[in-house]
């Protein structure tokens, strides 16, 4: 399997990068932002890789609503949204 490597030994399998394209898909169409822009944010605020990446395991079933609301309460409390 390919997996894709990044600082602090984090790895991301194919499924995980899935997950995560699927993520920003879906909040940029909530928070009517850009993907590009959904990406930079997460990695910016470190939701990206210290909080999607290493919970796949029990995110993946969280419903796609709950999901986005997680995610979305989450960037606010990093400062990567209005409140």
């Amino acid at each position: 399997m390919t997996e894709l490597f990044y600082p602090f030994r984090r790895v991301m399998n194919k499924t995980t990068l899935e997950f995560v394209t699927y993520c920003i898909g879906k909040l940029a169409q909530v928070l009517h932002l850009p993907q590009q822009e959904v990406y930079r944010r997460l990695k910016r605020s470190g939701i990206l890789y210290d909080y999607i990446v290493p919970s796949y395991d029990v995110l993946h079933t969280f419903s796609s609503r709950y999901l986005v609301e997680d995610l979305t309460e989450y960037m606010r409390e990093k400062g990567e949204l209005a409140s």
